[in-house]
């Protein structure tokens, strides 16, 4: 007469592949919206410039 079966959970261990596809994705989105927000800073900053050089806005207070 044989026992009653008991189920086991079988504990996988990490994979390898998957870990280095997420972490490879994660990083280029991270990547692409630091760019994104870079380059926004660069026109703000560029837009600055060249409304100061037309003579547009000053940077002296007027008094």
């Amino acid at each position: 007469m044989a026992g009653p079966r008991i189920a086991r959970a079988t504990l996988k261990g990490p994979s390898v592949v998957k870990e280095i596809i997420i972490g490879t994705t994660l990083g280029l989105c991270a990547g692409r919206l630091w760019k994104i927000y870079h380059w926004n800073e660069q026109r703000k900053a560029r837009a600055f410039y060249d409304m100061l050089e037309k003579g547009e806005i000053s940077v002296v207070a007027e008094e």
